[in-house]
């Protein structure tokens, strides 16, 4: 599992693909999410502006798992 380190109170979904290097710009955030899976704390999610906090876990799956701290 891939821990993503955040600075702030909380990260959108789009900035997380960005910073774990899912996607290489933020504008295919809205695109992955059409194509792919994502659970966020084992619920799937397609919403790019979803707030993620420290302790969540995201899994995609064929790309990995992450938790946020």
């Amino acid at each position: 599992m891939t821990e993503i380190q955040i600075d702030t109170e909380y990260i959108t979904l789009g900035q997380f693909l960005k910073a774990a290097d899912v996607i290489q710009t933020g504008g295919m955030a809205k695109w992955f999410l059409s194509e792919y899976e994502v659970f966020v704390n084992g619920e799937q999610d397609q919403r790019r502006g979803r707030k993620l906090r420290t302790g969540d876990k995201v899994e995609i799956p064929g790309v990995g798992e992450f938790t946020i701290v």
